[in-house]
């Protein structure tokens, strides 16, 4: 999961941004309203937690903007203001739900991860291609009831295939939801991290069918 942190506040920014690398999420940070409007109109987000206060194009500015964009990522919004018409004013602009500050990194977890249950691929969050499953909040990788080790990018790149089951994904595709923006990618670090998920998934169970497959020419995909 990726996701776009738009707050001027370089310490809120900061302490956000590492809690979530430590729940295995992929966080950039935009520093201001025209930032954010930059990386979110070129870089695919699963959600966007928009500071309402910022330099340069405030929160509301922001999001009515990306939805005029027809960009419609999540976006939580986060500000000090807690008056009731500031809120509505929030949500009438596109927003999908909004944050007090101050706020409990838990609540903040919550709420993302209450967005995060709408793709429309993924109905529930136990995440299941033929006997491999994966739970996004426990962590947890099993396939033929033996669980799985994984690092943090392996279970992020294998979350990805599967709520993509079935789709070819290309590599750009994954690089953007797996890896953060600041993040010096080498050309091959797609196939290190598909083949580290290949050994573990697929070569260490002989007698079951491979999952992760190589579409040659365009990229990988993840199907029964």
């Amino acid at each position: 999961m990726r996701i776009l942190i738009v707050e001027d506040e370089h310490r809120i920014a900061a302490t956000i941004k590492k809690g979530l690398e430590q729940e295995r999420y992929v966080a950039d940070i935009a520093y201001s309203g025209t930032e954010g409007y930059d990386l979110a109109i070129v870089e695919e987000y699963d959600v966007i937690l928009l500071d309402i206060m910022l330099p340069g194009m405030n929160g509301l500015e922001l999001c009515r903007a990306l939805r005029e964009k027809k960009i419609h990522t999540p976006i939580l919004m986060l500000t000090a203001k807690s008056q009731i018409q500031d809120k509505i004013i929030g949500l009438n602009g596109g927003a999908d739900d909004y944050l007090t500050k101050p706020f409990s990194f838990e609540e903040l977890l919550a709420r993302i991860r209450a967005l995060t249950r709408r793709p429309k691929k993924t109905l529930s969050n136990m995440l299941t291609v033929a006997d491999l499953q994966l739970d996004p909040q426990r962590y947890d990788v099993v396939r033929k009831h033996r669980k799985i080790s994984l690092t943090n990018k392996e279970f992020a790149l294998l979350e990805y295939l599967m709520r993509n089951a079935e789709s070819i994904l290309t590599k750009d595709q994954i690089i953007t939801h797996v890896w953060d923006y600041d993040s010096d990618i080498l050309p091959n670090t797609v196939e290190v991290y598909i083949g580290n998920l290949r050994k573990k998934i697929d070569f260490a169970f002989k007698n079951k069918k491979p999952l992760i497959k190589t579409v040659r020419g365009f990229g990988y995909k993840i199907s029964p």
